[in-house]
């Protein structure tokens, strides 16, 4: 929340100055004034709905979307976002929208070609080799701060159509750049759980848990192994974890649901 406010007082503190600014007589430094307060204004706006998208307040999020594409049209950050929110939402053809768009517009932008990337993983699975595209070609990308994240988004996929080597290959490469990276760790334990290795999924995600942070995806998968080996005690432990900790979640609801069990 604090965070949603001090974007929020920037915002108001750009437009005020923009309106306090007089008018340069130059009219290609005015133009070029406008311009930069226009793709503030955008940014903000993006940055709010990014914020709102991931406290799960979408119908917030799509208000400050339209808002950042009311600023500015070709705003590809934006379309990226809006295509995050859609997913969702399960608006998948709007979403497919979304990202081509925020593509088009911005090529090199590996956080969106990530995020396409997933999206095409997870509800276009015959896409899935174009999907393994995108995450390489961000992955590759030296200025994109966390390649590990679309390396284990690329292992994730590869587990979904059974390709486990593949997938063991993605997993050990995120952690070559990020030793500790949880979904990586996670990754290797699912590899295991696919394979039908029980025990061994069993003993490295006790490990994992005793050693790190849990987390909504560690727990659902601590859930499995246990009810795939028969132990629903330890399975009901890990329930009550889920629950207590992160009752919001999509695994939490999904338990609760019954797709789980």
């Amino acid at each position: 929340m604090k965070r949603i406010l001090l974007i929020f007082f920037i915002l108001l503190h750009a437009l005020w100055l923009s309106g306090c600014v007089q008018q340069p007589i130059d009219d290609g430094l005015s133009n070029q004034a406008q311009s930069e307060r226009v793709h503030q204004s955008a940014k903000i706006h993006t940055e709010l709905a990014a914020e709102y998208f991931n406290r799960g307040q979408l119908d917030v999020a799509l208000e400050e979307v339209a808002e950042a594409l009311k600023a500015k049209s070709d705003y590809a950050p934006a379309y990226n976002v809006l295509g995050l929110v859609n997913m969702a939402l399960n608006e998948n053809s709007k979403a497919l929208d979304n990202f081509e768009q925020a593509v088009r517009m911005a090529p090199k932008n590996s956080e969106i070609q990530n995020n396409y990337g997933w999206f095409l993983c997870q509800r276009f699975p015959q896409r899935m080799d174009e999907a393994i595209n995108y995450f390489m070609i961000a992955a590759k990308d030296p200025l994109y701060s966390t390649p590990e994240m679309s390396l284990a988004n690329a292992g994730s996929c590869e587990i979904k159509r059974q390709k486990y080597d593949e997938a063991l290959l993605f997993f050990q490469k995120a952690l070559s750049i990020q030793a500790n990276y949880a979904p990586a760790l996670i990754g290797l334990v699912d590899v295991d759980f696919q394979r039908g290795n029980l025990i061994l999924a069993k003993s490295r995600i006790a490990q994992l848990l005793q050693n790190s942070a849990s987390t909504p995806e560690s727990l659902l998968l601590a859930i499995r192994i246990e009810q795939a080996m028969g132990d629903l005690m330890a399975a009901d432990s890990y329930i009550f974890q889920l629950q207590k900790h992160f009752p919001d979640s999509k695994e939490a609801i999904a338990v609760r649901e019954g797709k789980i069990r």
